[in-house]
């Protein structure tokens, strides 16, 4: 038996995460507004990622996982961008600022970050 964890992807904009042991019929409950609260007073909804695991637990500690991420990190896991998904698996003070124009790099012998 296969155990799915998904993200749903809402007509807000927002993104829901859970699992279950019938893919199916967990988004089917999703698009009719009987499985919860969050999704039924977001819809309609389109399933964005899917992964199944070989047990139940493995699915939990999954979902736990993926739940507590950024927006921009569940992006990068719906899109396989894992060059994203490892970028902003990195706390916030570590990842270099393009913004600012650093992108990480230093002055040649100082150790400060170029401006």
């Amino acid at each position: 038996m296969a155990f799915w964890v998904y993200i749903l992807q809402c007509a807000d904009g927002r993104y829901y995460t859970g699992q279950t042991d019938d893919l199916e019929r967990r988004v089917a409950e999703h698009q009719t507004g009987e499985f919860c609260d969050f999704t039924a007073r977001r819809r309609p909804l389109c399933l964005a990622w899917t992964e199944s695991f070989q047990t139940r637990i493995e699915a939990l500690e999954a979902e736990h996982r993926i739940k507590s991420w950024s927006r921009a990190k569940k992006q990068a896991l719906i899109r396989g961008d894992w060059a994203s998904l490892s970028y902003f698996a990195r706390p916030p003070s570590e990842r270099p600022s393009t913004s600012l124009g650093t992108n990480g790099e230093k002055e040649i012998g100082t150790g400060k970050s170029r401006k």
